[in-house]
């Protein structure tokens, strides 16, 4: 049998193979004019990889589906048991078989991904993995499809500035801040108050908060894969 050379490359540990770093966003949401339906999944993506980068954690690619809160309607969406049993615990599992993992760090960028926290313990005995849930690139772009997420769109390369003018015409784009989502503002406080912003300063794109948000979210996942194994939390 071949053996494996676990210390070679630049890996922060030889531990880092036992962990694993998945992209959890949503393929198929709307995010106005300028931003594509999958912009979730393609921020997620790099901050998990760019992660798997720079520790050497194992990149394990995009989740495909996701979930979203009944009251905000702007995409397709998983209800949360369905996501939870039928798509990420299969992926964990042939994640853990097949690259002898012992834990995962969730890597979200949908806003909608954040009741998946409630089910942790259930995913945690079920994989047999201990699972980590980053949310830092949510917690720190702001309204939905709004100037923190096109920043960071335009860092990636995924806006189409020709049409920036016509992303906050909220009667064909009521989900940028979400805005024209009555009942997401109505149940929800935070929607309401990021709604009230976009609508009364509009929106921009500004590169230098899209790398500096990227960056805070890449620092983030990536001290979360140091905490595993420095304070032993999976060996």
């Amino acid at each position: 049998m071949i053996e494996l050379r676990y210390s070679s490359g630049n890996v922060i540990s030889p531990d880092v193979h036992r962990i694993g770093v998945l992209a959890v966003g949503s393929h198929l949401e709307n995010h106005g004019a300028a931003l594509p339906i999958d912009t979730d999944s393609k921020i997620a993506a790099y901050v998990a990889l760019e992660s798997s980068l720079r520790t050497g954690a194992k990149f394990l690619g995009v989740l495909y589906a996701a979930t979203e809160y009944d009251y905000v309607k702007h995409g397709k969406h998983l209800p949360i048991g369905v996501l939870v049993n039928k798509e990420l615990i299969p992926t964990l599992k042939n994640a853990k078989n097949n690259l002898n993992l012992e834990a995962v760090v969730l890597v979200n960028a949908h806003g909608g991904n954040v009741p998946i926290k409630d089910h942790l313990n259930f995913i945690e005995k079920d994989s047999g993995l201990k699972v980590v849930f980053n949310n830092k690139i949510v917690e720190v772009e702001g309204p939905h499809a709004g100037t923190g997420e096109l920043s960071i769109g335009a860092v990636l390369g995924i806006v189409d500035e020709k049409r920036l003018d016509e992303h906050c015409k909220f009667d064909y784009y009521p989900e940028v801040g979400m805005v024209g989502l009555s009942e997401a503002r109505i149940v929800n406080k935070g929607i309401e108050n990021g709604a009230k912003k976009v609508s009364e300063e509009g929106v921009c794109v500004d590169l230098k908060i899209g790398e500096k948000m990227l960056k805070i979210a890449v620092r983030d996942v990536s001290n979360d894969i140091s905490d595993l194994i420095n304070k032993k939390m999976i060996f």
